[in-house]
């Protein structure tokens, strides 16, 4: 069914307005909280992986006071007076404690992968739940590559944040503060140089934080129009290749591949200065601290030991603070792609039915439209004063110029929409006061776009009725005349149909979906130009074999062709959104209206 309007309809359209950093920390942690042990334990080992990193420094600097006396005795022989012994006691606890701490770094990284994919799995499938139970205007208001891009891009993107920038984050808090605490209690005159460095990378980090997000967040959503790009123009190759417009195409690829490279560039010079800075100022610290530490040293406050571990954890202390500085692009780029996750996530999904809707049990397909208006976007009418009566067995055409309001009208009745006023009966309750699903499970729908999903033929005609059987698979292929042509094929019913069975030719693909239609014995049929895709001859055939089929059942047909509705019981005439005429084939000829000149138009 083609979309009504234009894109920039809808509550998608509007720009969205930026969240800030807690809207993602509270996204995340609805997922987060249900594995807290699994959390717990992660960070528990990442906990013990790194204080038995800080015991490295301090075994060094103990190692190295160890070899004092040697150091400081003259001559050869006073090499025998290092204690090696002890030395390589401490060299040996060093070695133990590292050993220790790479394999609790080993399983943390396995199990945060684990966890992250979880969590991952979680949020793709609660945001494949929420397309799902989306209303049609939405998906009317957006493109499917962008949709797809939080689907794949976005939510990897977080995936890579969780299972490494979380391990990095963590760790770097414990070195940090472990640091600190080791480095007050061997020097705290030492430890004041980190009194001024540090404070002025926390604030330059801040700062950039601040002006990157909003970058990054931007790069997103480049992303996600140039998706949408390329699954436009992939979807019309036949269509830019008839027309020859290859050269137009590329040159708009181009626009759009050039903003998100732009913005590609833009995030990422900006995420990547904030590393190198914070680098430079603790590579200051680090200066100074060897420089006060020298005269320390030369004035006997601190021996060569102390001093080396206090260099050590001065370097642990300032390591950990590059590591976050270094992944504050991708901290960025994770928040906005969690951001652009999260708001898809809370979009309002089609409103519930009411407490008292009441199922749509045995439909009798006895439609009424009583002055039904509906407007897409505010003040624009699609629909004025519509009304007419579909009594149950009736073949109901629907016919006017494109743009008149025809699909509206299937969209009404299939509570793709709400009618702006006026009133649709079902069976003489009104469509609002039954269940939505129910309404839509008493339709039978055919499109002029068909829709094969990757399976066999067969699966493909019982989709809308799993349970059919082989007998009545077969039944609806004959009464479309699609019977042969299966059974031609290599495994007949069992051949498998991919790429939305390109394998096969429109007017199959086109009858397979009118089989499928027939075998769901809906009450109701709606067909959208359906028979638009077959010749004239199989066209007669089908519509004689659909009344057979349809007896008893209200059916609505959409169509272009005049010659597709000359035996419909009852044809609407839409023009401007209003229904100007309706009756049968020879009664809107006679009347010479405007049925009568849309018919010469097309048969002189």
């Amino acid at each position: 069914m083609a979309t009504p309007g234009t894109g920039s309809r809808g509550r998608g359209a509007a720009r969205q307005k930026p969240r800030d950093l807690g809207y993602v920390l509270r996204g995340l942690w609805r997922y987060l909280r249900g594995h807290l042990p699994q959390f717990a334990l992660s960070l528990g080992l990442i906990l013990v992986a790194n204080v038995l990193s800080l015991f490295g420094p301090r075994l060094a600097g103990q190692a190295i006071d160890a070899m004092g006396p040697g150091s400081r005795a003259v001559g050869a022989s006073s090499v025998g007076q290092v204690p090696f012994a002890r030395v390589i006691h401490y060299c040996l606890l060093m070695l133990l404690v590292h050993a220790l701490q790479a394999g609790l770094v080993y399983i943390n990284a396995r199990l945060m992968v684990w966890l992250s994919q979880s969590l991952v799995q979680r949020m793709r499938q609660d945001l494949y739940d929420r397309l799902i139970r989306l209303p049609i205007p939405w998906f009317d208001s957006k493109q499917t590559g962008e949709i797809i891009s939080h689907m794949t891009y976005d939510i990897d993107t977080v995936n890579a944040s969780l299972s490494n920038d979380i391990i990095q984050i963590g760790g770097a808090l414990i070195t940090v503060t472990g640091s600190l605490l080791m480095m007050l209690t061997i020097s705290w005159r030492l430890s004041l140089v980190f009194a001024f460095t540090v404070p002025i990378s926390i604030l330059f980090t801040r700062y950039r934080a601040r002006l990157v997000h909003p970058l990054f967040r931007e790069r997103s959503a480049r992303l996600g129009e140039l998706n949408a790009y390329v699954e436009e123009i992939i979807s019309g190759q036949r269509a830019i290749r008839v027309y020859h417009r290859e050269a137009a195409f590329v040159e708009r690829f181009d626009s759009y591949n050039e903003a998100a490279v732009e913005s590609y560039y833009r995030a990422e010079f900006h995420g990547t200065m904030t590393g190198p800075f914070v680098s430079f100022i603790n590579n200051i610290s680090l200066s100074l601290v060897s420089l006060a530490g020298a005269f320390l040293y030369l004035g006997g406050a601190i021996t060569l030991g102390p001093l080396s571990s206090f260099v050590l954890y001065s370097r642990k202390f300032s390591g950990p603070i590059n590591e976050v500085a270094n992944i504050f692009a991708d901290l960025q780029s994770a928040a906005a792609a969690a951001e652009r996750v999260l708001h898809l996530l809370d979009e309002e999904p089609e409103p519930a039915d009411p407490p008292e809707a009441i199922p749509y049990s045995e439909p009798q397909g006895h439609v009424r439209f009583e002055n039904v208006s509906f407007s897409y976007l505010p003040g624009v009418p699609v629909l004025e004063n519509v009304s007419f009566e579909a009594k149950p067995g009736e073949i109901t055409a629907i016919v006017g110029e494109t743009g008149a309001g025809k699909t509206t009208i299937i969209n009404l009745l299939m509570r793709f929409y709400e009618p702006s006023s006026g009133v649709i009966r079902l069976d003489g309750v009104p469509a609002t006061e039954l269940e939505r699903d129910s309404v839509r499970r008493a339709f039978g729908m055919v499109l002029q776009e068909t829709w094969l999903f990757d399976g066999t033929v067969r699966e493909n005609l019982a989709y809308g009725r799993p349970g059919a059987s082989n007998a009545e698979i077969r039944e609806a292929a004959r009464a479309c005349y699609i019977d042969r042509f299966i059974e031609q094929l290599p495994e007949g019913y069992d051949t498998r149909l991919t790429g939305g069975g390109r394998q096969i030719s429109q007017g199959q693909r086109q009858l397979l979906t009118i089989a499928r239609a027939m075998l769901t014995r809906a009450p109701m049929l709606i067909l959208d130009e359906a028979t638009s895709h077959v010749d004239t001859r199989t066209e007669r055939r089908i519509q004689d074999a659909m009344r057979r089929l349809m007896e008893g059942r209200s059916s609505f047909v959409i169509a272009h062709r005049l010659s597709t509705v000359q035996h419909a019981d009852r044809i609407l005439v839409i023009s401007g959104g209003r229904l100007v005429e309706q009756g049968t084939h020879a009664e809107l000829l006679a009347a010479g209206g405007h049925y009568a000149d849309l018919y010469a138009a097309q048969f002189e």
